[in-house]
């Protein structure tokens, strides 16, 4: 039986009220078997490329393919096994990379921190087309660092898987499929955010999704 779009949104249980486009936002391993167009692309890439970066350096670099062509095939490759396990059926992959260096040579501390705000407009626009976006941790960076050619002073941070939402569960592992339904979750606002000093705080590791 095909999903509907209300079984497409996770229950997401705020404790304030937010916009819909962040509360139902979250992070599928199965994707439905709809082609991204290069047109949506170009959406989620201008999105990405209007995010704030510090002094506008804009330090982001996005490798890209679709599934089929080669360049995809190279990025799934340099991705680790457990991630491999599960993308098979992602219609594109990318990489997130940036630039650890300035124009003028010095350390740039806030590059990661950009990459991230290109990646968070790049979800809220997709999240507005009904496309998922699900980032992953887990890659070989030094090789991907090689495999696509960037100089030293590049990091490769991140894969980003993208497609549309739905799929089928029998598409994912066993042990993956219970991740699809749970309740997403997250830290209480007060174990994070502090109108003063430091405090220590009880830890919470929820799962990200």
């Amino acid at each position: 039986m095909k999903e509907s779009q209300t079984d497409l949104i996770k229950n997401t249980p705020t404790d304030h009220k937010i916009h819909d486009l962040i509360k139902n936002r979250w992070s599928p391993r199965k994707f439905a078997d709809t082609p991204v167009s290069d047109t949506d692309l170009q959406s989620l890439f201008e999105a990405g490329r209007w995010a704030a970066s510090s002094n506008n350096m804009q330090p982001w670099n996005i490798v890209w393919g679709k599934k089929g062509s080669e360049t995809y095939d190279r990025i799934h490759n340099v991705l680790v096994e457990f991630n491999q396990g599960w993308v098979k059926n992602a219609p594109v992959l990318m990489l997130g990379v940036y630039d650890k260096m300035t124009p003028d040579g010095k350390e740039n501390f806030h590059a990661l921190h950009d990459l991230g705000q290109f990646a968070a407009n790049m979800s809220i626009q997709a999240q507005s087309m009904g496309i998922a976006v699900h980032q992953m941790a887990g890659l070989k960076h030094e090789e991907a660092l090689k495999e696509f050619k960037f100089p030293d002073s590049y990091h490769v941070a991140t894969g980003i898987v993208v497609g549309y939402y739905g799929g089928e569960m029998d598409d994912l592992p066993k042990d993956l499929q219970g991740e699809e339904t749970k309740d997403r979750v997250r830290k209480k606002q007060d174990e994070f955010i502090f109108n003063g000093d430091y405090v220590k705080r009880a830890e919470v590791k929820p799962k990200n999704q």
